[in-house]
């Protein structure tokens, strides 16, 4: 017999509704949004069935596609908490050599697009999507002063710490 624990410790991610542990609405967003790339790939496959059965079947994959996505991404965030990892990086960010200097504020939000990039690209390696990551810093960086050239390895800490995380389990 299986018994759900419940909790309101916010260090647990609580879900909102159930108080569950363990609850990743950011991951599982993301990865419903994610999943939204293979609706477009669903609703062809739907729409290839056939003339009579092509709406149908563009609605029942349009809506596997985003379940799948969402479940996959649930899954994939459910080692990354984001509690743990602020509390990490502002423990540990001084010791760091690119920091010196600069206060937890500035590179903070460099340490969150760090992890939260991870998950939202599934992992993956950084130099993949480093591109993309450098031209959405100026919207991500928030309060930060840095520059991309001064987050860069902040954002590739957390990312890394992450992918070591994963490749352990």
């Amino acid at each position: 017999m299986s018994r759900t624990i419940k909790t309101t410790n916010p260090d647990m991610n609580p879900d909102p509704i159930t108080h569950a542990p363990g609850a990743h609405a950011v991951g599982t967003g993301i990865g419903a949004a994610v999943g939204g790339a293979a609706v477009v790939a669903s609703a062809v496959t739907g729409a290839a069935i056939g003339t009579a059965a092509g709406p149908i079947g563009t609605a029942a994959g349009a809506a596997v596609g985003a379940v799948v996505g969402g479940l996959a991404g649930k899954h994939f965030a459910e080692d990354i908490n984001p509690s743990v990892e602020e509390k990490y990086w502002r423990e540990t960010y001084a010791t760091r050599p690119y920091a010196a200097n600069k206060s937890y504020e500035e590179y903070g939000p460099a340490y969150r697009y760090g992890w939260e990039s991870y998950t939202r690209h599934n992992g993956g390696q950084f130099d993949d999507v480093e591109n993309d990551l450098e031209r959405n810093w100026d919207v991500a960086k928030g309060k930060s002063r840095l520059k991309w050239v001064h987050a860069k390895p902040a954002a590739r800490d957390a990312w890394d710490r992450l992918a070591a995380k994963h490749q352990q389990s």
